[in-house]
């Protein structure tokens, strides 16, 4: 009996491990997909959104509604997808550092809603140009004002609250994902050093050393960017390494 029981006991052993490691892929792949949907969304969105840097942008805004609309109807899966992703990473992590995996799921949800924040004052910012434009009052000093902070409002959220928010959180994955070396070490490592690029640039913005969205703010993003894709690509086809083979 105590042969069977002990057969038994490794038989279900196995089973486990077999469970988490199919689980752990799905994580991988999810988390991967929802890697590209994020930085896809981001990037496609931009054309729609060219009308607000227009000079005039109150004229350019109203004119270009439908465009604007689109670009804030894929910044809006973005943002969802943006967060999803250290929802989707939360179990696998959790098992490292369950603090830590929470501190990353928190600091990527408040990247999300920095996202939607901003979306919806691209929303009123359309609704203030159309308002303008109809009423023949674009030199009224009131449309004038409120578009400004509008204006501020989008830019604040979009590049600085929202990548801000994702540093800390991105951070903290990746910091876990150095330690367990659930990834190569060297795609850890390099995206800890993008984020520490990317935080540097919006610290800058913060106190108006540099201008959000400059040239150097989008250079020193590209590190992260590509480490991103590199990492969503490695997830979904070999997912995360075996832990407990590593000495």
């Amino acid at each position: 009996m105590k042969t069977k029981s002990s057969s038994d006991a490794k038989e279900l052993g196995g089973i486990d491990k077999v469970t988490t490691a199919s689980d752990e892929k799905g994580v991988a792949r999810t988390a991967g997909i929802l890697f590209i949907i994020a930085t896809l969304a981001s990037i496609l969105s931009l054309p729609f959104l060219g009308s607000i840097s227009a000079s005039n942008y109150l004229v350019s805004v109203s004119s270009n509604g439908n465009q604007i609309t689109t670009g804030g109807f894929i910044a809006l899966i973005g943002a969802f997808a943006s967060a999803s992703i250290a929802i989707s990473l939360y179990p696998v992590l959790r098992r490292h550092n369950e603090g830590l995996a929470l501190g990353a799921v928190g600091f990527r949800l408040i990247e999300g809603v920095m996202y939607i924040v901003g979306v919806v004052f691209l929303a009123l910012l359309l609704s203030l140009s159309q308002e303008s434009v109809k009423g023949g009052a674009l030199g009224s000093s009131y449309f004038q004002t409120e578009g400004v902070v509008l204006l501020a409002g989008y830019h604040w959220a979009e590049y600085v609250g929202g990548p801000l928010a994702f540093c800390l959180g991105a951070l903290i994955y990746y910091f876990i994902f150095y330690q367990s070396r659930l990834i190569p070490r060297w795609l850890s490592g390099w995206g800890l050093i993008g984020i520490v690029l990317l935080l540097a640039t919006t610290i800058l913005v913060i106190f108006g050393e540099i201008a959000a969205f400059s040239t150097f703010q989008v250079l020193l993003a590209l590190p992260i960017g590509v480490q991103e894709m590199a990492l969503a690509v490695w997830l979904i086809v070999k997912g995360f390494r075996n832990t407990g083979d590593l000495t």
